[in-house]
């Protein structure tokens, strides 16, 4: 569940007279999501989600954050649109927490992932590549490559090695590969990234893409490594098998907008790979840290595990049957 913070009628009424959205009809909380608490507010003037940042974001980050879904939804960009308060400010407190209001965006993200969803993915995943060269901010990815090891120290190593045998020091054997290989920040293009682009991040409506959400680790890095993180969480089936259509039409809409390098095509299967250990740490560091009472809703890192194997036996982008689908 996502609804870490009860907010009263009260505190919800001061709160909202600072918008010029009118009074609080409804407020219903919303369950899906693991960082924040998230509720939807319906005035007479529409729907709205409202966000109660929680200890995992750095309140110091929100400036950044909030200002690139500002810029971003100017540039047409269909990501949640930050309200301003009547002073001009993108958040404010509430319940001692900060809170900030956007407006709702339609649709349902896809439980079922089709070719078609990932050729749409392209396309916007380009987009926003392209909308954010004039953004004017840039953010270090605080989840890149100088933060695994540390990461994998704080998890135990036997209650690693009980989730799969062996995998603390496989997990170690991959670090050194990907330390020794990873590329230098100036040999790609880069710029800001979503760094999160899964399919619960992403709204449909039809066949067409209404919303994307969840913006809290967007940062500068590559556009390649959002493309390879975008690989992991779209292109594999529900037994984490490699979907070759999946990616190619991934591919295919990305490149009618923005032209991948060879530099970038050729560099893809690492980036795969460090993308599968990046998503696998976060998910052991909750599996073996956090309590199984908690609130928060602990995601099997099995699943990524699975996939750093498939991306260990590619030694070429064309191994993943992309060679046709970007002539």
């Amino acid at each position: 569940m996502a609804v870490y913070t009860k907010v009263s009628e009260e505190a919800l009424a001061e709160f909202i007279s600072f918008y010029d959205i009118g009074p609080v009809s409804t407020c219903k909380g919303i369950a899906e999501g693991i960082e924040n608490t998230n509720y939807k507010i319906t005035t007479d003037t529409g729907q709205y989600i409202l966000t109660l940042y929680e200890k995992r974001v750095d309140k110091q980050q929100l400036p950044f954050f909030l200002g690139l879904m500002d810029h971003l939804s100017g540039q047409e960009i269909p990501c949640p649109v930050p309200l301003h308060a009547q002073d001009g400010t993108l958040s404010r407190q509430l319940c001692d927490r900060p809170a900030a209001l956007f407006s709702f965006l339609p649709g349902i993200w896809p439980r079922i992932i089709s070719d078609h969803h990932c050729h749409e993915l392209g396309g916007w995943l380009a987009r926003l590549h392209l909308a954010g060269r004039d953004f004017g901010k840039s953010r270090d990815n605080d989840l890149s490559l100088a933060s695994w090891r540390p990461l994998l120290m704080t998890c135990d190593s036997d209650a690693t090695n009980d989730i799969s045998s062996g995998l603390y020091d496989e997990l170690l054997r991959e670090l050194d590969y990907l330390e020794q290989h990873w590329p230098a920040q100036t040999e790609l293009p880069k710029g800001i990234i979503h760094a999160d682009l899964f399919p619960d991040n992403v709204f449909f409506e039809g066949s067409h893409i209404s919303g994307m959400i969840d913006f809290y680790f967007a940062c500068t890095d590559a556009f390649a490594y959002d493309i390879a993180i975008c690989l992991n969480a779209w292109c594999f089936d529900s037994e984490n098998r490699f979907v070759q259509s999946r990616a190619e039409n991934l591919l295919k809409g990305y490149c009618l907008l923005r032209e991948l390098s060879p530099d970038e095509l050729n560099v893809l299967p690492l980036l795969a790979r460090g993308s599968a250990i990046r998503f696998l740490l976060t998910r052991l560091y909750d599996w073996v840290n956090t309590p199984q009472d908690a609130l928060v809703v602990r995601k099997d890192p099995t699943e990524l595990l699975i996939k750093l194997k498939f991306h260990q036996q590619v030694n070429d982008y064309r191994d993943y049957g992309l060679e046709h689908s970007l002539s």
